[in-house]
């Protein structure tokens, strides 16, 4: 074990198990990785912005402190912390790639993986939380807050068990025979764990909202109402991008698992399957957030606010009245226009997660 650990400062391991896997070392940035890595990277700031956007307002409005709204928290802070570790992915990609020593390249790696298996356990989570709220189960006691975090916490918990488990021992170093040709530094026993469990979490997510959608086919006309029909197309988009964004993915895995080295070229680009299934971390707010009517004017508020203040130092500029900056009235007008209850009777109805 020790002379396992020894290696992973030494810095020719990455060029040894790249020489292996790959049939070429591409070394040099090609005009076409430049623009695909520059897309990657404006679309991971978009990841980071939006997601911090939905952050923002659930901590901010203390009518989002419900357990649904939690959820979404822990989802838009993984998912925010997604889009910062493949940034970080990217820019020491390619040419950087062979001048990192062992430890380096699973601190790239093993980023990546905790946050995007944080962002795949918290939608598990919310999937549990919607179907106990449609089937109306008694879950959440009067401790339900420690609840929650125990809840939040361990899918953290199990997400940086499953990252770092290759930097504690669980990779291919001294077995060149056994190693991932899209992750040459990682066994393929353990790429192949990561997509079983993956795997079990999706079938897991679609049997919780089949089960929702019986319950909610099966209500009373009193229930099933047009929030019925919003919760049924929500759960259809939520399923259809998760399996869209993620399956090529969990193929590439598959076949990575299943093909003996330089058997299978389509391996070689796996990074655009990888960029594919982080799309998912860019269309979770859209689909989870924007469903929701109080959440989406909150998390657009601050928009509204840089807007209506870029307006003002114009107005001042131009030497236009002050009747310009009448528009920051709208948002507080807005706000005591709108009678929001906060029961979580309410808060419930109106979230059509």
């Amino acid at each position: 074990m020790g002379s396992l650990y020894s290696q992973y400062l030494n810095s020719s391991k990455v060029l040894e198990h790249y020489s292996y896997t790959k049939e070429t070392l591409e070394t040099q940035e090609t005009p076409s990785r430049q623009v695909a890595s520059t897309f990657i990277i404006i679309l991971c700031c978009a990841i980071v912005v939006e997601n911090l956007l939905v952050l923002i307002a659930v901590a901010r409005n203390s009518k989002f402190h419900s357990a649904m709204y939690l959820f979404l928290g822990n989802l838009a802070a993984s998912d925010l912390l997604a889009g910062v570790a493949f940034i970080a992915n990217t820019l020491l990609s390619g040419p950087f790639t062979l001048g990192l020593t062992p430890v380096q390249w699973f601190a790239r790696e093993g980023s990546a993986f905790i946050t995007l298996s944080a962002s795949v356990f918290s939608l598990l989570a919310i999937a549990i939380e919607r179907h106990v709220a449609i089937a109306k189960v008694k879950l959440y006691g009067s401790d339900k807050s420690c609840r929650m975090l125990l809840l939040i916490g361990a899918s953290w918990l199990i997400s940086l068990v499953l990252g770092g488990l290759p930097i504690l021992g669980w990779n291919c170093l001294g077995h060149l025979e056994a190693c991932s040709t899209v992750l040459p530094l990682y066994a393929k026993q353990y790429v192949l764990c990561v997509v079983t469990i993956f795997s079990v979490i999706l079938l897991a997510i679609v049997v919780l909202y089949v089960h929702i959608y019986c319950v909610v086919r099966s209500s009373h006309a009193d229930v099933a109402s047009s929030q019925t029909l919003a919760l049924l197309k929500t759960v259809t988009i939520v399923l259809g991008v998760f399996i869209i964004c993620w399956l090529p993915a969990f193929s590439i895995l598959l076949l990575d698992y299943a093909c003996p080295v330089r058997s299978c070229p389509v391996l070689y680009k796996a990074h655009y399957f990888f960029a594919f299934a982080t799309l998912n971390s860019l269309l979770n707010p859209v689909i989870y957030t924007w469903r929701s009517r109080d959440l989406r004017r909150e998390v657009l508020r601050p928009l509204q606010c840089w807007r209506q203040a870029a307006a003002g130092v114009q107005g001042r500029r131009g030497g236009t009245p002050g009747h310009r900056l009448l528009p920051l009235r709208s948002s507080s007008s807005l706000e005591r226009g709108t009678h929001m209850p906060t029961s979580p009777t309410f808060l419930e109805g109106n979230t059509v997660v």
